[in-house]
């Protein structure tokens, strides 16, 4: 902790400063949530210039978090098809303890039956992203976590100093996936199409999945 912060920590300290303090953090958490659904904003523009431009048959879509109005949490790329099972491109920041990280992959729509889920053009997709270093579970055909923590200093000042480059780093990591497997995914969700529609979950219960699998 530099000089400076250690005497903004003592003057907040002070009991008669405790209102200002209050306040002041309470600014400051909405600034956090401005900045925070700004990125997501700015991430998603990103994706929509890139699929235009390369003419990918993906549709680029806002997650929301339910429970905060005009709060962005994440982004994903849905599949230009009517149907009820597919694979989608999804990046997503997540509660770990008091702190939020961003993780990223490829999640089914629902719950898929085995069989669906051990289509053939499945099997090598899999196989390809595990060997990648990508992990698995029943949610998810692939996910990583990244370096990102939305909230915190750090993160937020290389958004408000380098913007550019760390939206092209972050933007990196899930272009990656639609353009390098772009066709593997399209070959699983147009195998998908041809099987019927079997008995789904929520995508509440897949999402949460992701908290038991982060050890």
């Amino acid at each position: 902790m530099s000089n400076e912060e250690q005497a903004v920590l003592e003057f907040f300290a002070q009991e008669e400063n405790l209102p200002l303090a209050l306040s002041v953090a309470e600014q400051t958490d909405g600034i956090r949530q401005r900045m925070n659904s700004s990125f997501w904003r700015d991430l998603h523009d990103r994706f929509v210039r890139l699929l235009e431009s390369q003419r990918l048959p993906w549709v680029v879509e806002f997650t929301e978090d339910r429970n905060t109005p005009d709060c962005v949490v994440g982004l994903h790329l849905q599949p230009m098809s009517d149907q009820t099972l597919f694979l989608r491109l999804m990046m997503e920041q997540q509660y770990m303890g008091e702190t939020l990280r961003i993780y990223y992959g490829v999640m089914w729509s629902s719950a898929p039956t085995p069989d669906k889920a051990n289509l053939k053009e499945m099997t090598a997709l899999r196989e390809a992203l595990q060997g990648e270093g990508f992990k698995n579970n029943e949610s998810f055909l692939a996910w990583n976590w990244t370096p990102y923590h939305p909230r915190r200093k750090d993160f937020l000042l290389r958004y408000s100093n380098a913007a550019d480059a760390l939206l092209n780093d972050a933007a990196g990591l899930l272009s990656h996936l639609v353009l390098d497997h772009g066709d593997a995914l399209n070959a699983v969700n147009a195998a998908l199409r041809e099987t019927p529609p079997s008995v789904t979950v929520s995508l509440d219960r897949l999402r949460a999945n992701i908290v038991k699998s982060s050890e």
